[in-house]
């Protein structure tokens, strides 16, 4: 048995965030970090853009640069078995005890797959992603089944290969953009692509990792850490075809069946004709769309979302939320005492202010990492904690089709009542939302390099009444930010 003041579980962004701070903020403490894998995450390049929004960089490092880095951190490969709350102990896959004072589950989330079944492959880690190269490199066509983050990036990066896009929404990206902004971006999606547009590397480090006895592309003993910012930036994703972007996006749809070209012909089926393409008694699987289409492909991703990873600690009773996460309160601490969460494990369960939602990102991932961090230390020298100021307001910045896109607030009017908006478009370069109620702002949606976003994210913090302004306020040669200075 071994024993630590703190012990962290999971070496994504958030378990590391917060052994990071922890360790910044009681030197002198022990401090325990759990990863499944050898590889971790690691914030870079952190800056803040305004006072909600930031930037950074992620890079997977090898384990034992944080204990390098971070004197008082142990950073010990293995897979948790088992939590015990009463006794503060975790026990380990190949038997090992670790006490604990205070513990923070920050196990992130897993992919939802849409099937079992070795031609579908989810991605959410650095090694679904592998497994996703090798297939791709061979692939004359894929289904990518989802609408989130991941699902638009991979779309819009592969090439060599054609893309049916399958999505459950009339617009693409719904999660991030309303259907205005979908439309701008819509040119972009089969645009070719300059390598001149393409962002600098950000992944840095990488590790060849032979896949376990038995396992497949599908399976593994855990899963890692999910993936961070510019994922598949310097990353292979070319298909069997020399060049070319093709891509067809079925709308409103969802997945019927799949099926093996034995299983088709059995089922008296035909696929659907699609331009170009070979034969389709050729493709070695097909699925079935719910408009009665049916698509022959090499294989499909599915990137429908996640779930909270929480079945190892359902014996342990945890309040648990609608969305499956455990539950935490304004100071990161679960139902059980000296028990925390972070990250994607967890549901942010306490009342939000009026301008900040959860969504399971990288961004947040840091964010709570840090401040359960906080939090824990605060508890344990007996001292009060204020909510950190990032929980005021939703700030998110990422990239779209090779477009700067910022969210800010209720972006897309999330459970507003009368409220108003106010667009301004300039085709191919820019597309400004804002959402305003009882003339103020509640959020907004920056798409191209507009530099607003300072501004806005005042104005909606402020809560300035904009009742004579709102007219002119997206009026391009007005200069709403040099007025509000």
């Amino acid at each position: 048995m071994s024993s630590c003041d703190f012990l962290v579980l999971g070496g994504g962004i958030a378990g590391v965030t917060c052994a990071e701070t922890l360790s910044a903020l009681c030197p002198s403490k022990s401090i325990f970090l759990l990863t499944a894998s050898k590889l971790i995450k690691a914030v870079t390049n952190y800056h803040k853009v305004t006072r909600t929004l930031e930037q950074f960089d992620v890079e997977e490092r090898h384990m034992s640069t944080m204990e390098a880095e971070c004197a008082n951190v142990k950073v010990i490969q293995k897979i948790v078995k088992s939590l015990d709350t009463d006794k503060h102990e975790v026990l380990t896959n190949d038997g090992s005890v670790i006490q604990y004072g205070m513990l923070c589950i920050c196990t992130g989330a897993k992919p939802k797959v849409i099937a079992d079944n070795p031609h579908v492959l989810g991605i959410r880690d650095t090694e679904s992603v592998q497994a996703f190269q090798r297939r791709l490199h061979n692939a004359r066509r894929i289904i990518v089944v989802g609408n989130g983050g991941i699902a638009t990036e991979l779309v819009y990066e592969v090439e060599g290969c054609d893309v049916i896009w399958a999505i459950k929404d009339a617009s693409i990206t719904s999660t991030f953009i309303d259907p205005g902004a979908a439309q701008f971006c819509l040119p972009g999606l089969n645009a070719d692509k300059k390598l001149a547009d393409r962002p600098i590397k950000r992944l840095k480090y990488t590790e060849q990792v032979s896949a376990p006895s038995g396992a497949t592309d599908q399976t593994s003993a855990a899963y890692g850490s999910a993936l961070g910012p510019d994922w598949m930036v310097d990353l292979e994703m070319t298909g069997s075809k020399e060049r070319g972007h093709r891509i067809h996006v079925d709308y409103e749809v969802e997945v019927a069946g799949i099926y093996s070209p034995t299983e088709l012909s059995d089922s008296g089926k035909s696929a659907t004709a699609f331009e170009g393409s070979l034969p389709d008694d050729c493709w070695p699987v097909y699925v079935e769309l719910t408009n009665k289409k049916i698509y022959g492909c090499d294989f499909v991703v599915s990137a429908t979302g996640v779930v909270p990873n929480t079945e190892l600690f359902a014996p342990n009773n945890f309040s648990i939320g609608a969305d499956g996460g455990i539950n935490v309160d304004s100071t990161m601490q679960t139902s059980i005492a000296d028990v925390y969460a972070a990250g994607d494990v967890c549901n942010a369960s306490w009342e939000h202010a009026p301008h900040w939602l959860q969504m399971r990102l990288w961004s947040q991932a840091r964010q709570m990492g840090a401040y359960a961090a906080k939090c824990m230390v605060a508890r344990s020298q007996g001292a009060d904690i204020h909510m950190d100021f990032c929980f005021e307001l939703f700030a998110h910045v990422t990239k779209f089709f090779n477009y700067k896109v910022i969210l800010l607030g209720k972006f897309n009017a999330q459970d507003l009542q009368d409220h108003e908006l106010l667009l301004r478009v300039t085709k191919g370069e820019e597309y400004v939302k804002v959402v305003l109620q009882d003339s103020r702002m509640q959020g907004a949606v920056l798409i191209g390099d507009t530099d607003l976003e300072e501004t806005f994210e005042n104005l909606i913090l402020n809560q300035t009444d904009l009742t004579l302004l709102k007219e002119h306020l997206l009026e391009p040669n007005v200069d709403i930010e040099d007025y509000f200075d």
